[in-house]
């Protein structure tokens, strides 16, 4: 049986997606791949698959980093 190489989607990774097509004026329709991206990462974190916990920690720790690297 091969080995799960998968990489799931998280909260993190769905919301630096959304965050990028929102900056460059892509499509932020409910049917683009932002939304694609953010339901794949809820239904991952309902399921078990992945960690809301760990996604929210990494986004808390880089945001608490931006004011102190803008002095």
């Amino acid at each position: 049986m091969p080995a799960d190489n998968k990489s799931y989607m998280t909260q993190s990774d769905a919301s630096r997606i959304q965050s990028s097509q929102a900056k460059s004026g892509g499509n932020m329709s409910s049917s683009g791949f932002a939304a694609r991206a953010q339901s794949a990462a809820a239904r991952n974190v309902n399921t078990g698959t992945t960690s809301q916990t760990k996604s929210t920690s990494s986004n808390n720790s880089s945001s608490s980093q931006t004011p102190s690297s803008k002095k």
